[in-house]
């Protein structure tokens, strides 16, 4: 069976289809990569929507993108199978009119504009029935639909569920390798518990709750590297202004993400109350575990489900609980251990990339296993 990884994604900044392409390829299909990165993150993506000035621009840069897109596509063998990666709510219109019925299509409907859009605080009315348009008529171009939790799946529409699968997000390989050696919980080092967060502070993420926390654990033996930038940034540091252990980086190379994660203890996850919030388990949960961090992350019923005993779970919105969670694993290196163990342990019997990809392989192996070969090339 021949995959084709396709469409403007970017695995530097979300490494979703590259976790999957790592998973389908330890399964057996061949898989190949036809990708012209956009350029443009998810902001400034879901921005030009929904401000109908800014869309001639996006259009004319996914244009070319998709002329880059179409001349390699027509020099690579006829794929069984196409998946379009995340943020591909118009790449699947292209990867149908290329193939037609000749693949199937796979979305990875990681995330919806509609969703997005709200998540950013865009107001109702015009630009999210824009957005909601925009949904649509991706979800009914794929044969199947990728969505990362049960909640997610849930909340396509119901006439979808049964072309929908769900693959957890995972994380790529280079995050196990980073992984350092863990220790007996009596051997673990005294010393500041390293506490490390990465992401784009949109409110998902909750940031200003980390934020407030870290600022009520200023003087506490808790040293905290944040990383990224984005909406939120600065009211996180606001919060945070007291606390003079913590590092603000604006951001690091991927490449180099996994091996400074792996030198802190703890990982944080997320601690938003919006909808989306709660329908999640985002990506630096796995890739923390991955990278043999302890996880503390908000209570919400996915990332209960996901994650279980092996991370700390606190309500989300809540600086205090996080804080004390903090100041607890600071104060007892024994509890510290362990949860990095659980954690670590937990990721590599559940999350590698080709464990997620089982639900989708499932699929497709029985209805292209002995038509692949048969399938001639251009």
């Amino acid at each position: 069976m021949r995959v084709l990884l396709f469409g403007t994604y970017d695995t530097a900044t979300h490494p979703r289809v590259a976790t999957i392409a790592e998973g389908l390829r330890a399964t057996g299909p061949e898989v190949a990569e036809c990708n012209a990165h956009l350029g443009l993150n998810t902001a400034a993506r879901v921005d030009m929507l929904a401000h109908p000035w800014r869309a001639p621009a996006l259009l004319a840069r996914l244009a070319r993108r998709w002329v880059t897109l179409a001349l390699a596509a027509r020099r690579m063998p006829v794929p069984d199978v196409v998946v379009v990666g995340y943020l591909g709510h118009f790449d699947v219109h292209l990867a149908r009119l290329l193939f037609g019925r000749r693949a199937r299509i796979v979305l990875d409907h990681l995330v919806s504009a509609s969703d997005t859009g709200r998540d950013r605080r865009l107001d109702g009315g015009p630009r999210q029935a824009l957005l909601a348009m925009i949904d649509a008529a991706a979800l009914r171009a794929a044969d199947i639909i990728v969505v990362d939790t049960d909640e997610h799946r849930a909340a396509l529409p119901q006439r979808h569920w049964a072309r929908a699968v769900v693959l957890p997000v995972g994380a790529p390989a280079a995050w196990y390798a980073a992984a350092r050696p863990t220790v007996p919980e009596e051997e673990e080092e005294a010393g500041p518990l390293r506490v490390v967060f990465y992401g784009l502070y949109t409110p998902l993420q909750g940031t200003p709750v980390i934020g407030n926390a870290l600022g009520r654990i200023a003087g506490a033996p808790i040293e905290v590297t944040m990383i990224g930038t984005g909406q939120d940034r600065a009211e996180a540091g606001a919060a945070a202004a007291a606390n003079h252990r913590v590092n603000w980086l604006d951001w690091v190379p991927a490449a180099d993400l996994p091996g400074l994660v792996a030198s802190h203890d703890v990982c944080l996850g997320i601690f938003g109350t919006g909808d989306k919030a709660l329908r999640v388990v985002p990506n630096k949960v796995f890739q923390g575990a991955a990278a043999g961090c302890a996880i503390v992350t908000s209570d919400t019923a996915p990332q209960r489900r996901a994650l279980g005993e092996a991370a700390v779970l606190v309500p989300p919105g809540d600086p205090a609980a996080l804080a004390r969670a903090l100041i607890r694993l600071a104060g007892d290196h024994a509890e510290l251990s362990r949860m990095r163990r659980l954690a670590h342990e937990l990721a590599v019997q559940r999350f590698t990339p080709e464990q997620i990809v089982a639900p989708l392989a499932a699929r497709l192996l029985p209805a292209n296993s002995t038509a692949a070969a048969a399938r001639p090339s251009r």
